[in-house]
């Protein structure tokens, strides 16, 4: 083992093991500031040639992290990674009508950036709490960065406790340390959510 890592307590293992099982992705645990994943590998430094999230350790709550080469993809992915933390996406469907009737347009607005994800994402969790609907996909079809507003869509089905897993459940998103890193070759979203 180098001096850069550290040794993960097997109870932070099982944690980041149940978290990365439903999510359907990898993840990673951030112990004393050695990112590793569940099998102790160091990360990959440029880790963000591909679209993707992971949820990063915080005090007493979860952090989102998401990114891809555009801001459109580390949108669609930060929606993934907030319910893939509340339930195994794996066993999600795809409800046609269902998604269509609820999920056809999730529409957010902002006066910043920071506020326009913050709305964004908050859009999504309160179309969860008002019709439980859990998207396996999400699509990001128009960002006005002139007027900060996002449409989007979602394509999943009705969250069903006799058929799906309950996970952690998400009360709130804040703005608590959220960063929007935004660059020609990629994006980069972090937010802390409540659970």
């Amino acid at each position: 083992m180098s001096s850069k890592q550290h040794q993960v307590p097997s109870n932070a293992r099982d944690i980041d093991a149940a978290i990365a099982k439903r999510s359907g992705r990898g993840s990673a645990y951030d112990f004393e500031g050695a990112t590793v994943t569940n099998n102790d590998s160091p990360l990959p430094s440029k880790r963000k040639c591909e679209d993707g999230y992971e949820y990063l350790n915080h005090t007493a709550d979860i952090q989102l992290h998401s990114w891809s080469t555009s801001f459109k993809g580390a949108l669609e992915q930060l929606v993934i990674a907030m319910f893939g933390y509340m339930t195994t996406l794996e066993k999600i469907e795809i409800d046609n009508e269902y998604s269509i009737q609820v999920a056809s347009n999730v529409h957010a607005e902002g006066h910043d950036l920071e506020s326009l994800v913050f709305n964004y994402l908050d859009d999504w969790l309160f179309l969860f709490h008002t019709t439980f609907f859990i998207p396996k996909e999400v699509t990001v079809s128009n960002i006005d960065m002139t007027n900060f507003s996002i449409q989007s869509s979602g394509m999943g089905e009705k969250l069903n406790l006799a058929k799906h897993d309950q996970g952690t459940e998400i009360k709130a998103i804040t703005y608590s340390n959220m960063q929007v890193n935004l660059d020609k070759e990629k994006c980069d979203i972090y937010v802390i959510v409540d659970i």
